[in-house]
């Protein structure tokens, strides 16, 4: 017995020497509940009521997106929807009065209706027809239409309507029989913006002449084409291209000429430009190293005016008044959600609106992310975003998370992210990779994986594991992936694939099955399923080979790490047999699989009570298996203590 004592002091004497030594190089912070991250709001839009005098926003406070309205100078919300089972999210008041056009689909199936609320409280189905969806394209520039999108005619193909602000009666205006997508219109409707998906980065951009009935291609090249605006007099288009440059740059072409000329170039990718109401200002969207850089340019000179100063946070989106005087600001950062606030450009009066961020969480105890670069197994320089919990030292090495984007092409971004920093906040380090054909970096890295889709992105990924355990806060020998949709496919390759790389994986409603998934991509996608085909393979040729090569779903026989999967049981992008399927192969191995299925989500979760359980069933699995270690030293000190006891 005194032996037993002895040895057991000696362990309780080596993790009270250890403690000691975190103590002094780990910084104190509280960590926080699943619910009190949830709590935190999400709130979105803000379109100004006609007499400026309030915005119309939606909110996820009750737990599900409804709509509200707040004052222009801040104030309570007031509700507008009280939904408590199907997301509604706010459009636009009417340019006149203080009717309300809303958008809903059904629990995530992106069948999108666009909603009327009168003045009385009514609310009417603009766009009823089953199984049709329906997108908002703007104001007439007369105030007394609105223009819409749908595939009432053909599931296929998205039509042009005008709906009347009078009796709601509407009436096609552009007629899509060649695949082509709506991208804009000029205020004196005669010229219609058209975009053709060639593939995942490049696309052909017409401009047709109501008038004349001709259709004129833009591009002269293969290009990434974006439409952007049209001048207030009609006589100028504007649009981006990437044409003979890694990056987007922003282009006008005169509508009678035809004469094009570079208006702005910038370093990273031009994402969007477009003017204010009354085209006095040009708004000018720069996607810089993954965050968000805002201009707002004087249209005639075109130099930018000063903004407000929001020290380390940044403008994520800004909406203008209709005469001007008001402009409508999110602001935020990687480590706090995005607060609204308004700005009277005449008075330069700033007012914050909401405040977003629990009052139970410090945000001191939250974590920026820090973008770093790492070489990759054939020298290609792959970027990411960092996060590493304050509680991290070399003394208190964390298990890590590498976090695979969707796509494919989507890009990691230095914006919040509840699950990232619940994570980080219970100890794990996180590496956000962007893997080669990612965007944001240029077109010749976006395309460096087609054709090649898990193979060299998924060994950029499992370089990205080897940056995050040669780094001295990490515990190299507990590193999982996890990702959603393309980042979910991803996590599955991972563990098929590189079986011993790492040591779980998480999948939010990934891809396993390339073949199925591409067979059975939504009818509204027909515009941009060639353009998949030709990036991931056509199912209905020899690239099926080797699209089942790369399918998970046909492989499982290899995975030997645990795995949990969550999927929305709407999700009309990856089916639910998807997951299904992929947790029966694995368990068949012996392997331990969870599995969270939420029957009122699509692809993607946003009722707030599936978002609680999902990430905290997450961190729950992440605690089992990736801190596993140091749990089992302490049941043997337990154990020890128990015999000692007895």
């Amino acid at each position: 017995m005194k032996l037993k004592i002895l040895g057991l002091l000696i362990v309780l004497s080596m993790f009270s020497c250890k403690n000691e030594n975190d103590t002094s190089s780990v910084e104190k912070i509280d960590q926080y509940s699943i619910e009190q991250f949830m709590d935190n709001e999400s709130v979105r839009g803000g379109s100004f009521s006609p007499d400026n005098s309030k915005l119309l926003v939606s909110s996820n406070r009750t737990g599900i997106y409804n709509v509200y309205t707040i004052a222009v100078d801040g104030g309570e919300m007031k509700p507008v929807t009280q939904s408590d089972s199907t997301s509604i999210f706010a459009v636009s008041y009417f340019p006149n009065d203080e009717r309300m056009l809303m958008t809903a689909d059904g629990n995530g199936d992106e069948i999108n209706h666009i909603f009327l609320r009168e003045m009385n409280g009514d609310i009417k189905d603009l766009t009823p027809t089953e199984g049709a969806k329906s997108s908002f394209y703007g104001w007439s520039k007369d105030d007394q239409y609105f223009y819409y999108g749908s595939n009432k005619r053909n599931p296929q193909y998205f039509d042009v309507y005008k709906l009347s602000i009078d009796d709601y009666s509407s009436e096609m205006i552009y007629q899509n029989d060649d695949g082509l997508e709506f991208s804009g219109i000029s205020d004196d409707e005669n010229y219609f913006a058209l975009v053709k998906s060639i593939n995942t980065n490049d696309s052909d951009l017409f401009i047709y002449n109501v008038q004349t009935d001709e259709m004129t291609k833009i591009n002269d090249n293969q290009s990434k084409n974006s439409a952007q605006d049209f001048s207030k007099d009609n006589s100028t288009f504007y649009y981006t291209t990437d044409d003979g440059s890694e990056f987007s740059y922003l282009m006008a072409y005169d509508l009678e000429t035809g004469e094009k000329t570079k208006v702005l170039e910038k370093s990273w990718d031009i994402v969007n430009a477009g003017f204010s109401p009354e085209n006095n200002y040009m708004t000018v969207f720069v996607n810089e190293d993954a965050k968000n850089a805002i201009e707002i340019l004087d249209a005639e000179s075109m130099q930018a005016i000063e903004l407000p100063d929001f020290k380390n946070q940044s403008i994520t989106s800004i909406g203008f008044s209709q005469d001007e005087k008001w402009m409508r600001l999110y602001v935020g950062g990687s480590n706090t959600p995005s607060n609204l606030y308004t700005y009277n450009i005449e008075t330069e009066t700033l007012n914050k609106l909401t405040d977003v961020l629990n009052e139970e969480i410090d945000a001191k105890d939250l974590v920026e992310a820090k973008v770093i670069r790492y070489a990759s197994f054939d020298g290609v320089e792959i970027p990411a975003i960092y996060y590493l919990p304050k509680q991290a030292s070399e003394a208190n090495k964390v298990p890590a998370m590498v976090w695979v984007h969707g796509g494919p092409g989507g890009q990691s971004r230095q914006n919040f992210r509840p699950l990232i920093q619940y994570l980080v906040n219970h100890g794990y380090a996180v590496l956000a990779v962007n893997n080669r054909g990612s965007s944001g970096y240029g077109k010749t890295f976006y395309q460096m994986d087609d054709q090649n889709h898990g193979e060299k992105d998924l060994q950029d990924c499992v370089e990205g594991k080897n940056w995050l355990a040669a780094q001295p806060e990490i515990d190299g020998e507990n590193i999982g992936i996890i990702g959603g949709s393309y980042g979910g496919y991803m996590t599955m390759a991972a563990l098929t694939y590189t079986p011993e790389e790492f040591d779980v994986g998480v999948n939010l409603f990934g891809v396993t099955n390339w073949i199925r998934t591409l067979k059975s991509i939504p009818p509204f996608w027909e515009s941009f399923r060639e353009s998949l085909y030709k990036e991931l393979g056509d199912p209905y040729t020899k690239d099926s080979i080797r699209l089942k090569r790369i399918s998970p779903l046909f492989h499982t026989e290899k995975v030997t790490k645990p795995l949990i999967v969550l999927q929305g049981a709407q999700d009309p992008r990856v089916l639910q047999v998807e997951s299904d399927e992929i947790v029966e192969g694995v368990r068949a191995n012996g392997v331990p699989v969870e599995y969270v299925l939420f029957e009122d989500e699509g692809h993607g979760f946003v009722k707030k009570k599936n978002q609680i359980e999902a990430y905290s069933e997450i961190l729950k699995f992440l605690d089992k298996h990736l801190k596993k270690e140091k749990e089992l030293s302490q049941v043997i000190i337990d154990k020890e203590a128990l015999s000692v006891d007895m």
